[in-house]
């Protein structure tokens, strides 16, 4: 779970994770001014701290960076702000064994997913990112904006997989993920999930208007190009 300022968010997301399924609740504080840390781990979280913001994507590859060091079977990345219902790992993880996959992507767009508080702004770019996703890189994603997954930790082991390139300090590193977990030819799938957004966020979210929509947007453009690798 990266966060950055999520005090009152964190707290109830990290006792919402199921511990029958997950052995460590690993939040990475990335440069929070409030009470973030301290409600993670009273809430029974690993806490990471970096002494300042590197990025969502600097504060995601800590996270998973922590997780392949120390062999974890599988890897999943959940909204630091209690944006998630981490209950939906257990649809994941049931479908990943089952099926014998290496990557879950969660979707808000399948049968059974769910959207609340969705802006409709929000609602009319994911859908388009996701088009553009299916069309450039021919992976059947209905979502590939939502950060909720679950995955192998064999797929951080792929040499074509480099998370620790500097133009991933943004927003740029999960759409990254994704599209190089699917050119690799893992087995990818998406099981539905809960997207909750919360009244006292801003049009939904921290991101800066159009500054982080091309930060999301460009991996798609440069990786499909072969301008970055």
């Amino acid at each position: 779970m990266p966060c950055w300022n999520e005090e009152r968010k964190v707290g109830p997301g990290v006792n919402a994770v199921p511990k029958t399924l997950v052995d460590t609740v690993c939040v990475v504080d990335n440069g929070s001014i409030d009470n973030t840390a301290n409600e993670a781990n009273e809430a029974g979280a690993l806490v990471i701290s970096h002494p300042i913001n590197l990025g969502a994507g600097g504060g995601i590859r800590t996270g998973l960076a922590y997780g392949k060091l120390n062999q974890y079977d599988l890897l999943a990345v959940l909204a630091g702000d209690n944006q998630d219902d981490p209950n939906d790992l257990y649809r994941a993880v049931d479908k990943l064994i089952d099926d014998d996959l290496d990557y879950i992507q969660g979707s808000r767009w399948l049968k059974e997913g769910k959207r609340e508080n969705m802006t409709l702004s929000r609602t009319i770019l994911t859908w388009l990112y996701s088009l553009f996703f299916r069309i450039l890189f021919r992976a059947k994603i209905t979502d590939a904006t939502n950060g909720f997954r679950v995955f192998r930790r064999e797929v951080l082991e792929n040499p074509k997989l480099n998370l620790w390139q500097d133009w991933l300090l943004q927003y740029e590193l999960e759409p990254y993920l994704l599209i190089q977990t699917c050119r690799a030819g893992y087995r990818v799938s998406e099981v539905p999930v809960t997207k909750r957004y919360h009244n006292d966020m801003k049009d939904n979210t921290k991101m800066v208007p159009f500054k982080s929509w091309w930060s999301i947007l460009r991996p798609l453009f440069l990786i499909s190009l072969k301008i970055r690798k």
